[in-house]
């Protein structure tokens, strides 16, 4: 019986999480904070991944990353004996938060933690699969998925540049390229496939 590595993903993210809530301890040193990376801890790159701030970043995180990575996990796991799926998975965590290391690898004051990275990437594989299929937003707003991903782009743009609020724009634009560039990648065919079903929205 094949194991859903999505499901699991969920319950280790949701244990560690609930951990680092009742220990501030272990939080701080499994969060992203980027001089304690600098000194020789990279595996922050990974484990602030499977922290969250509070209830409502976990289940946002979470709810959208069981709907897609259920979707997405069947063709990444084509790959690596099986493997695939969590290997993009924890990559997308890594590469998603390299250029926030990269600008802030001297700032005392900065530090992140979630999986936002990783569940964008996750998200964007998808829409490079079925750029008309409906996403509802917040559960009840229907709008085609290509819609999204341009709407969502350019607001993280902007969010990014004015930098107002405490959430990683970054993590989410890079962990979106990272999506569709490794799934590009490992089946090149999706470029046209992508291509034919944007075209011909009728179709699907």
């Amino acid at each position: 019986m094949d194991i859903n590595q999505t499901v699991i993903i969920i319950i280790v993210t949701g244990i560690v999480t609930y951990m680092g809530w009742q220990n501030r301890a272990l939080q701080e040193r499994l969060i992203f904070w980027p001089p304690a990376i600098k000194q020789g801890q990279y595996e922050r790159f990974i484990t602030h991944g499977f922290i969250h701030a509070d209830g409502m970043h976990l289940l946002f995180n979470m709810f959208t990353f069981y709907f897609f990575g259920r979707i997405i996990e069947a063709f990444y796991r084509q790959y690596l004996g099986g493997a695939g799926f969590v290997v993009f998975y924890l990559a997308a965590i890594v590469v998603a938060m390299i250029p926030s290391y990269l600008q802030n690898k001297d700032n005392k004051q900065y530090a992140s933690l979630g999986a936002s990275g990783a569940v964008t990437a996750v998200l964007f594989a998808y829409i490079l699969f079925a750029p008309w299929e409906l996403l509802y937003i917040f559960g009840i707003i229907p709008i085609p998925s290509i819609v999204f991903a341009v709407v969502y782009i350019f607001f993280s743009i902007q969010a990014h540049k004015r930098a107002s609020d405490n959430i990683n724009h970054s993590a989410h634009l890079y962990g979106a390229l990272f999506g569709v560039i490794m799934t590009i990648v490992l089946e090149p065919r999706m470029i046209q496939i992508f291509w034919y079903q944007l075209l011909n929205p009728g179709w699907f």
